[in-house]
């Protein structure tokens, strides 16, 4: 199982419906708004890396108002 956050910039004023959009995505666990450079932290986790990529550009970054995205994947050291 591969973890990771990624962390979201958003059209000013679409950070709520950005969160709540991405919240229904298959392999989301959470979707937080929060206030700072990034607009969205999700939590999110996928059987494989590849599988973790296809869930970020095929169906995260296709969530309407979001501008930026940034994957980053959790290690354990």
């Amino acid at each position: 199982m591969v973890q990771a956050y990624i962390l979201i910039q958003t059209e000013v004023g679409k950070a709520s419906t950005v969160a709540e959009a991405i919240g229904k995505i298959p392999g989301v666990v959470q979707a937080e708004d929060v206030t700072g450079p990034y607009d969205v932290i999700v939590r999110a986790q996928a059987d494989t890396v590849d599988d973790l990529g296809r869930l970020v550009v095929a169906k995260v970054q296709q969530v309407e108002g979001i501008t930026r995205t940034l994957t980053c994947p959790v290690v354990h050291l």
